[in-house]
């Protein structure tokens, strides 16, 4: 555990509990606040005695200042979910801080370094929808996602841009996540929700990935309310335009001509296509001129249900990534962590992890 994690968890913490450093100074019995604001600031290091205090002024557990699989103090959850409670989400952010924790811990044992630089989209909130969208086109184009591109965002997410990509078996009411800290980014994923809605919210949370520092989201999205503010719209228009890129979509029409029943068909089927919604094709069409939105009004959501299909159980794309995956199994193949403890921090049997592994095409020994 590096002196600047516990720096940034004391800090995190006190900031929490709503302590200002001249209490926590007295509490503590430091002479002077400047002592408490190097310790801070990670330019003073703390001795054992002097954190066994910190836990007690600060009422957290020791472990919550030296565990290495928690991401207190350094990790920014962004959050899509709806009517979530606060604390039963905030008890699944710690668990899947532990995953991205994880990763990061033993990414760092076995010498991987982060990217030296990091990519971002040249946006801000004064940028116009239209902009956000000719940023998608252009994500879509020169990373080449090719003519379906939800079959290949998440790999290029993860080995072009060193995004970790999860797909998790989230909380009711959660549909994704990005998580940004200092030297990672991560997205997580509900994997029991439909296809459409996966790409999107990968999609989605790539825009926040992009845009972190130009506009930071906030901690909660709710993914029902309306109106949206300006930058979940932003991140609508990219995502869109990423999935649905006006080079793949125009050569599955022509729409405008399309009689009813023809046009609600064609945007079902070619939906389905690419792994989206009809109703997104929809108004995506709109956005690219293939489509007027009096046109668009008067095909009948129901239709499009599903993408007029009918209703079957989801099929889950397996759980966690294959980079995540093989990091962790190499980890444990070299004795940097025992099988059992990736079990306990995964909160799952020795024996679903290593299926979950294979399911990923990664051998995962539970012996070790």
């Amino acid at each position: 555990m590096s002196d600047g994690l516990i720096a940034a968890r004391i800090k995190v913490r006190r900031e929490a509990l709503g302590f200002t450093q001249d209490g926590v100074t007295k509490l503590l019995g430091f002479s002077d606040r400047q002592t408490l604001s190097a310790i801070e600031n990670g330019d003073r290091r703390v001795s054992a005695s002097e954190l066994v205090r910190f836990a007690e002024v600060l009422a957290a557990p020791l472990t919550y200042f030296t565990d290495p699989f928690l991401l207190a103090g350094v990790g920014r959850f962004s959050w899509r979910q709806a009517g979530v409670p606060p604390q039963k989400l905030a008890d699944y952010e710690e668990h899947a801080g532990r995953l991205i924790a994880l990763y990061r811990a033993l990414g760092t044992e076995l010498g991987r370094r982060p990217p030296l630089l990091r990519q971002a989209l040249g946006l801000t909130k004064a940028s116009s929808y239209e902009e956000a969208m000719v940023a998608g086109e252009r994500f879509a184009e020169e990373f080449g996602l090719g003519p379906v591109p939800s079959r290949r965002l998440a790999e290029v997410m993860q080995e072009r841009l060193g995004i970790l990509v999860l797909m998790v078996d989230a909380i009711r009411g959660v549909s994704g996540a990005a998580c940004h800290l200092p030297e990672l980014d991560a997205v997580l994923i509900n994997r029991q929700e439909v296809a459409g809605r996966r790409h999107y919210d990968l999609a989605h949370e790539l825009f926040h990935i992009l845009t972190w520092d130009a506009m930071p989201p906030d901690h909660l999205e709710d993914t029902v309310a309306a109106p949206k503010g300006r930058v979940e719209q932003l991140a609508d228009n990219f995502a869109a335009a990423v999935l649905m890129p006006s080079s793949v979509i125009a050569p599955f029409g022509p729409w405008a001509d399309l009689a009813d029943d023809a046009l609600v068909s064609r945007l079902n089927d070619t939906a389905e296509a690419l792994g989206v919604s009809a109703s997104a094709l929809r108004w995506r069409l709109v956005a690219a001129g293939m489509l007027t939105k009096g046109r668009a009004k008067t095909v009948d959501e129901n239709a499009l249900r599903n993408n007029g299909r009918k209703p079957v159980a989801v099929e889950a794309p397996p759980l966690f990534s294959r980079p995540f995956a093989e990091l962790v199994t190499q980890a444990v193949d070299e004795g940097l962590i025992s099988a059992r403890k990736v079990a306990g921090l995964l909160d799952m049997p020795l024996d679903d992890v290593a299926d979950a592994f294979a399911a990923q095409g990664v051998a995962f020994d539970p012996g070790l």
